[in-house]
């Protein structure tokens, strides 16, 4: 919103109205709203809830310090939803299409999360949102992003190309006006709205999910990618969702997955650092930085409450849409395939689950008695059997988050 009236003030030479014309500065200020709305909000929010009575009901399952948790407010997603909604709106141009299916997928995963907060809390139905409708949810989501993300036309790549480079159906040369000079005798820009995504570690590092139905097919690849979208969804929310378990965990595993998604989506929108990386110019999505600097800001501004010992929990209210947040930015700015990495803590955090689960499983037919491989299941909570404190453990899942952010990072030259 201020966007657009900055805009008009640049246009009647307002002195400084101009700032709102760069990226850098308007995340730079997403990013301090998104504190200022969730440090100073986030108290009033969190009186209200233990005011309304809106706390965490916790069965006991021998962990230590469990049982003091028992009536901390639940449901500070709300926190986190506003602290991204507000700066985006305020900073970010809200015509545009990356923009508008951000802002779509965190209302619609938040609004599934809380409706399951909200059964949880107040009809005192411990088992929450029944797990098939919360699939149906992710599922919808997913199939939306999907349609957008393959249809939409203003969804495209551009690519730097040899010059002698023969075109293929549904590409075509842009024009030097809109690539700046980075254009030389020796290369030339194409654009195309395939849906190619980014290998990491691969040197000609592309992918087409259109070359796994074959060419002969090309308009038949959302046969593939609209079921990946959804597969990513549903993993990496319900990934988020199985790691908040520990005071900070998910909060601030996610603020360091959303920096690294932050410089991700910095230099794939940018012409000069892409053409320098050989990476894919993603245009129009250079608003997506303004969404993800809010996005870091309201994790780290609700860390000042969930930090141990937590004043608030998020709840799946979010939880769900923190994961989903991340499936859909990454997939948006085609880093979909790096997600096993930067999201490696999600990721280890579901495997724990299913395979102890399997494991369980599998040994109860075949021995009559079930078995575990850890002692509790997801891994954080297996720490804490072995006896590690709560903060130790989600200063080390930090650190090794960091280091899969920098790993994630690192994949732009390592190839």
């Amino acid at each position: 919103m201020l966007y657009y009236l900055f805009d008009y003030l640049d246009q009647i030479n307002f002195p400084g109205a101009g700032l709102f014309h760069y990226i850098s500065f308007r995340a730079g200020m997403a990013l301090i709203t998104s504190l200022i709305v969730s440090m100073l909000f986030g108290k009033k929010i969190i009186r209200l809830l233990q005011k309304q009575q809106i706390g965490e009901t916790v069965r006991d399952l021998g962990l230590e310090g469990q049982l003091q948790k028992s009536g901390t407010p639940t449901m500070g997603g709300i926190i986190i939803l506003s602290a991204i909604l507000i700066p985006t709106l305020l900073f970010a141009k809200l015509h545009n299409i990356y923009v508008i299916t951000m802002l779509l997928a965190t209302v619609w995963l938040g609004a599934i999360g809380f409706l399951d907060d909200y059964i949880k809390v107040f009809k005192k139905n411990k088992e929450g949102l029944a797990g098939r409708f919360k699939v149906v949810g992710q599922v919808g989501v997913g199939l939306i992003v999907g349609c957008i993300l393959y249809f939409h036309p203003d969804v495209q790549v551009h690519k730097n190309v040899p010059a002698d480079y023969q075109l293929k159906s549904g590409e075509h040369f842009v024009t030097k006006q809109h690539i700046d000079d980075t254009e030389t005798a020796d290369s030339k820009w194409i654009v195309t709205q395939d849906m190619t995504t980014t290998i990491p570690f691969i040197k000609n590092n592309e992918f087409n999910y259109n070359w796994l139905i074959g060419d002969w097919a090309k308009s038949y690849g959302w046969l593939l990618f609209i079921p990946v979208v959804i597969f990513i969804v549903i993993a990496v929310s319900n990934g988020a969702n199985m790691t908040d378990g520990l005071d900070g965990l998910a909060t601030g595993t996610s603020a360091i997955i959303g920096i690294a998604l932050a410089i991700l989506a910095y230099v794939s929108t940018n012409i000069r650092f892409a053409d320098y990386l050989d990476v894919m110019y993603i245009p129009y999505a250079e608003e997506m930085v303004i969404f993800i600097s809010a996005f870091v800001g309201a994790c780290i501004g609700f860390l000042w409450y969930n930090a141990f010992p937590a004043q608030v929990f998020m709840g799946d209210t979010g939880s769900l849409a923190l994961g989903g947040i991340i499936a859909v930015f990454a997939i948006s700015i085609r880093k979909e395939l790096l997600i096993p990495i930067l999201c490696g803590i999600f990721l280890i955090e579901n495997l724990s689950v299913m395979l102890q689960v399997g494991y369980f499983k599998y040994t109860k037919k075949k021995f009559g008695e079930g078995r575990r491989i850890f002692r509790m299941a997801p891994l954080h909570h297996h720490y804490q059997k072995k006896g590690l404190h709560e903060a130790k453990i989600v200063a080390r899942f930090w650190i090794v988050s960091i280091l899969l952010a920098v790993i994630t990072i690192v994949t732009l030259k390592v190839r």
